[in-house]
């Protein structure tokens, strides 16, 4: 077996010896030319660093193995890979063949000011709040940001950021009240707005549980849209993001689609996967199964 090799920011060939000792793969460092020039991918990093190679790894459709090493770790995260340990594990397994690379979604943001560009992300996409917080936690030193960074830099925001107005057009989505809506007849709603996630995933944000109930292989986005509320009512529901129980809450919907429209009243930055992508307005989606990844679902 051939394996290639990415490093991302803070890793070095030193943390891919567990890897080494005692295999027979053959290893090499950097992305592969073409899928004829390895056999599997190994990343080690962080979500930003799966993010920026995203292009490439649909383009091969090689295995991709994650070694989370990043100062956020959502995608491994989702796969159960919540140590190098853990990886280490999966990895031996898929050299001696106990377990296949299997296709999940990825989703997808094309902006509207440029629609002929493809974005591809692996956890979530969001604009308002969390898209505020992600831009001051981009500015911390890499340590506090893998340590509690994005909490800390959420926390101001909660009690100062404004509503805004935004236009969600659904399509292929269920309500939560249980009607169905196809490509003729969209779900389409305006309201002021706070926080809107698009989650291929079920975490961001270092573990929070934004969508609860995400599956990266129904070939859907879950959408978590958190209305106007008071202040006081948003920093009390912050804490029950990490455990999913902002569900409850009357001021937050949930709902699924294959594909939308995001339309804001002034543009409004769309960060993914801990990056910034484009502003609204922009449609996201979902290419289903366009990524093998390696993992055991047990």
């Amino acid at each position: 077996m051939r394996a290639a090799v990415i490093f991302g920011l803070g890793t070095s060939p030193a943390d891919l010896k567990p890897f080494q000792a005692g295999s027979p793969t053959k290893w090499q460092q950097g992305l592969p030319a073409s899928s004829n020039d390895a056999d599997a991918i190994l990343i080690f990093g962080g979500d930003g660093t799966i993010h920026r190679h995203l292009p490439a790894l649909v383009r091969l459709q090689l295995p991709v193995l994650i070694v989370p090493a990043g100062s956020g770790n959502d995608f491994a995260r989702a796969l159960k890979l919540r140590s190098m340990r853990d990886s280490l594990r999966v990895w031996r397994d898929f050299e001696s063949g106990k377990i296949q690379a299997q296709a999940i979604d990825l989703g997808v943001i094309v902006p509207s000011a440029s629609p002929a560009r493809t974005h591809y992300f692996c956890c979530v996409a969001g604009c308002g709040l969390d898209s505020a917080a992600t831009r001051r936690a981009n500015r911390m030193p890499r340590w506090l940001r893998g340590h509690g960074g994005y909490a800390l830099a959420l926390l101001p925001a909660l009690l100062k950021f404004p509503a805004f107005s935004m236009r969600l057009t659904q399509f292929n989505g269920k309500q939560v009240n249980g009607k169905q809506f196809n490509d003729n007849d969209p779900a389409e709603a305006e309201k002021l707005t706070l926080l809107a996630a698009f989650a291929n995933t079920q975490f961001y944000g270092d573990g929070m549980r934004i969508a609860p109930e995400a599956d990266f292989a129904d070939g859907k986005l879950d959408i978590c849209r958190i209305n106007k509320l008071s202040p006081l009512k948003l920093l009390s529901m912050f804490p029950t993001v990490y455990f999913g129980r902002h569900l409850l809450l009357p001021e937050v919907e949930y709902s699924r689609a294959e594909r939308v429209h995001v339309q804001t009243e002034t543009p409004l930055e769309i960060y993914a996967d801990g990056e910034f992508v484009c502003a609204t307005p922009a449609e996201i989606s979902v290419a289903a199964g366009a990524l093998r990844v390696i993992y055991s679902p047990r």
